[in-house]
């Protein structure tokens, strides 16, 4: 089974850097949610909480704004805290 790798990163510092199940995201046209095979795509995102599910733990980061792009089971998220 393929798997799900995040970076949530800052200019300041990497917030998290791992597997993970599920993440859900502040875009601008409203929250979405990405999962594994997700199709590619490169969203602005609004004030909100990156949301990820990573085995039994749920996590969340609070965002002032920023970019996401999704390609190849990766998800790179860089947001300003």
């Amino acid at each position: 089974m393929k798997e799900l790798h995040l970076v949530i990163a800052s200019p300041e510092r990497t917030v998290f850097d791992g597997k993970v199940d599920m993440v859900e995201l502040p875009g601008e046209m409203g929250e979405f949610q990405v999962l594994v095979n997700h199709a590619p795509l490169i969203s602005s995102l609004a004030v909100g909480e990156v949301r990820y599910v990573a085995g039994k733990e749920s996590r969340s980061v609070a965002v002032k704004g920023g970019f996401v792009e999704v390609r190849d089971n990766q998800v790179s998220v860089c947001a300003e805290l």
